[in-house]
């Protein structure tokens, strides 16, 4: 039955590993884990309309990255080893300043690709033309936050024109009907976004009860800034303009205090770790992972977009952020696999409203399965190290989002198509740039 494992109706995964020991697992036709167990195959197996024979494989929650620009996908390779603000002013804004709606879509769907491949199965997302990336996230089959970039640039015009441009873009995902995408707002961060920007999109999102997606407190210069203009640290400005709620995702968060992390934990902030992106852009502090866990806060895992990280491996990033804690903090019992593994997973689930991100009855059936024999998971002192020290997303063999079969076998269902348009797109995409670069400027209004 193989040959109709990518269409609908229930599932049955037989014969894959849980911490409980081997398994059958049931997903009945809505997308819903029904039943785990032992023997559950037999009870199943005239039910199913389709069958996944799992050989041993270990099976896992999929995977959710917490913090993206899908389509920067495109800009992979593009800009490398900058200073930050260059890396901004003189590569990235650029060429942005130039992307297209059908940019955003190739870009989009390639990021899903590899998403995908490397086991995501929901992501939140960032970014311009967002009806466009809409369009790619349903074709292809994935969970999905997505929120329009507002950036006011604290112009009283341009906030207007980036409310008008927000309301159309929840309306337009709002009317796809699809209950995997959901709308979010995205105000950048305190540097690109007034004060009164800031509230409207607190009180905008507080009405409609959708989430919220931010920049926060990335860098020392951020903060110091803020001081120096304001007189307030990011995170009381966020704070006092409603934007700290439990609908909120707060990216990166590397130059947080103390109370600052008391603080978004009593508002409920999920944070979203991106080791490799802070590295690579050397923000010159890592996450106080240790103080948000003390003080309870949520804590999950994004990779950022490809220009600041170059690969949306969630796996390989749950290494880099188990390391670059014990490394920052002098401390190797900081982060232990085991949270690394549950930030990528339920940690992250709950933070984007995709179930509690395990394999249990009444789950969303978002479920991955691992390749038991590869070498980095030989041998098996503990898979949980095994995935978090030794491998990366090229041991999945399986992604499963909402009983929907995206790659088996590894195997993705038009991905070829994907890589030539996506790679044409962003060459075209250079070579605009190079015809009609002007001064760097953000994005045109959407």
């Amino acid at each position: 039955m193989e040959h109709d494992l990518y269409g609908e109706g229930p599932l049955l995964i037989r014969d894959v590993r849980l911490e409980s020991g081997t398994v059958d697992i049931f997903v009945d036709d809505s997308g819903t884990i029904a039943a785990v167990g032992d023997g559950v195959g037999r009870m199943a197996r005239s039910e199913a309309d389709r069958v996944i024979e799992g050989n041993g494989a270990i099976a896992l929650p999929g995977f959710v990255n917490t913090h993206t620009h899908a389509a920067m996908t495109l800009f992979r390779g593009y800009a490398e080893d900058m200073p930050l603000q260059e890396w901004l002013s003189e590569r990235i804004w650029p060429v942005e300043a130039h992307i297209t709606p059908e940019d955003i879509y190739w870009g989009t769907k390639l990021a899903c690709a590899e998403m995908i491949r490397a086991g995501t199965v929901a992501f939140s997302d960032m970014y311009f033309f967002m009806q466009d990336a809409a369009r790619a996230v349903a074709e292809m089959g994935l969970c999905a936050v997505l929120s329009y970039g507002f950036i006011d640039l604290f112009s009283e015009e341009k906030r207007e024109a980036e409310c008008r441009n927000t309301e159309a873009f929840v309306r337009s995902i709002r009317n796809m009907g699809n209950p995997l995408i959901k709308p979010a707002v995205g105000p950048h961060a305190v540097y690109t976004v007034s004060r009164e920007g800031l509230s409207w999109c607190a009180e905008y999102s507080a009405r409609l009860g959708i989430g919220i997606h931010t920049h926060l407190c990335e860098t020392e210069k951020e903060v110091r800034d803020a001081v120096a203009q304001w007189g307030k640290r990011p995170v009381q400005i966020l704070d006092e303009c409603g934007i700290l709620t439990p609908r909120t995702v707060a990216a990166h968060c590397c130059w947080l205090d103390r109370d600052e992390c008391a603080l978004l934990a009593r508002r409920g902030v999920h944070v979203a770790y991106n080791p490799v992106s802070n590295m690579k852009l050397a923000t010159g502090r890592a996450l106080p992972y240790h103080w948000l866990k003390e003080e309870g806060a949520s804590v999950t895992l994004g990779t950022d977009g490809c220009a600041s990280n170059n690969s949306l491996d969630l796996l390989t990033d749950m290494k880099f952020a188990a390391l670059l804690q014990k490394f920052a903090w002098n401390s190797p019992t900081i982060l232990p696999a085991g949270e690394a593994l549950s930030m990528a997973t339920s940690a992250g689930a709950r933070a984007l409203g995709f179930g509690n991100g395990t394999i249990a009855p009444g789950e969303p059936a978002d479920i991955i399965l691992i390749d038991s024999r590869a070498v980095c998971n030989t041998p098996e002192h503990s898979v949980t190290s095994n995935l978090v020290y030794s491998c990366s997303g090229s041991v999945v063999l399986t992604t499963i989002c909402h009983g929907r079969v995206l790659m088996h076998n590894r195997v993705i269902p038009g991905e070829e198509e994907i890589l030539r348009e996506a790679s044409r797109a962003a060459r075209k995409l250079v070579e605009r740039t190079a015809e009609e670069r002007g001064p760097p400027h953000f994005p045109p209004d959407v």
